[in-house]
């Protein structure tokens, strides 16, 4: 009872088609394909984005601030 065989998955499945139709399933497989497919180059485009700013920061002239350092006496 606590697992399912290849029997109730395929009756589920079959359940699943007659009641949404192949042409939907079809649809909901692209639509969630594009997700991910969208979802990864977002990713990539991040990545890429955090990239170029590190380049740009590492290009740019260093910060100097002077000052004076001074030792506390404890």
């Amino acid at each position: 009872m606590g697992s399912f065989s290849i029997w109730h998955w395929l009756i589920v499945l079959l359940v699943v088609v007659l009641v949404f139709g192949t042409k939907k399933l079809r649809n909901v497989g692209k639509d969630l394909g594009g997700a991910v497919s969208d979802f990864k180059d977002g990713m990539k485009g991040g990545e890429a984005a955090a990239k170029g700013k590190v380049e740009e920061a590492s290009n740019a002239a260093p910060n100097v601030i002077e000052g004076e350092v001074k030792k506390d006496k404890v």
